[in-house]
């Protein structure tokens, strides 16, 4: 399969379309609707400059700085500079795009997500990982938050089934809905047309997208989600109805895409909102 990350597995390596060969037809899929209101900067012909696009953002207690052997000299982990208020940001660059404008539109998710890091940062030895910052990057790189008022949906997601998760009527009616796509690399992926993409999830039992953000900011910071990868749920993006030219039912008995369930794994419930 391709996409930013297999539905069980890790990420996968990926280079980005140049600039002038990016369809800007994508930037209407629902994928981009968290950041549509920075669409001028996506579709426009040229890059915006860092500096423009920090002024552009003005990001409270942050700033975008051009990534440069001058910047990278400070010997600083990525996080750490973060921290210290300093966001590396790579010119010319889909990725990096993205990422600056996922912190505009979901500041305090990126502030929960990099105060943890830096907390095991801390605690680990030089150039180790521990399995909550690999949850953690996977979140911030191919994460959604999704969601979920039938508790039967829930059931058929736990096994698998995805037949019955993307089912029209359950999306169209609002039983289950995306709250938010905050992974910024699942951004830079879907610039391809046709690539089957698949986000890594946190789940809520509510209906209020605001107050599901909300909920996800305040586990993050209680250290009670993205301790481990295996955590969260994945959900192949091609299946949501209206997100592919090809739903039909042949498309949906892609093994290799819609993975069956493996042995073992088990999801955590849903966040309840407070």
């Amino acid at each position: 399969m391709t996409g930013a990350e297999a539905a069980d597995g890790g990420p996968r390596r990926f280079v980005a379309p140049l600039r002038a060969a990016v369809d800007r037809s994508v930037f209407d899929h629902p994928l981009f609707a968290g950041i549509a209101e920075f669409a001028d900067l996506l579709t426009a012909a040229d890059w915006p400059r860092v500096s423009d696009l920090d002024a552009r953002l003005a990001l409270p207690g942050k700033r975008l700085v051009e990534q440069d052997a001058a910047l990278l000299a400070d010997g600083l982990h990525y996080e750490a500079r973060i921290a210290d208020g300093r966001i590396a940001t790579r010119a010319d660059n889909w990725h990096d795009l993205f990422n600056a404008l996922v912190w505009a539109c979901y500041l305090p998710i990126k502030r929960a997500l990099n105060t943890q890091q830096c907390r095991h940062i801390e605690r680990m030895a030089a150039g180790q990982r521990n399995r909550a910052q690999a949850a953690l990057t996977q979140f911030d790189e191919t994460g959604m938050v999704v969601r979920v008022r039938d508790r039967a949906l829930l059931a058929a997601w736990d096994v698998h089934d995805w037949r019955a998760l993307f089912e029209p009527s359950h999306w169209q009616s609002g039983r289950i809905a995306i709250a938010a796509v905050f992974g910024h690399a699942l951004m830079e992926q879907a610039l391809l047309p046709g690539r089957l993409l698949v986000g890594k999830c946190i789940v809520l039992q509510g209906d209020d997208d605001a107050g599901c953000i909300d909920a996800v900011v305040q586990a993050i910071d209680e250290g009670r989600v993205l301790l481990d990868p295996l955590q969260l749920r994945p959900l192949p993006l091609a299946g949501i109805p209206g997100w592919h030219t090809d739903q039909t039912s042949a498309f949906y008995v892609n093994d290799d895409y819609f993975r069956p369930l493996r042995e073992g794994r088990r999801y955590p419930p849903p966040l309840p909102l407070p």
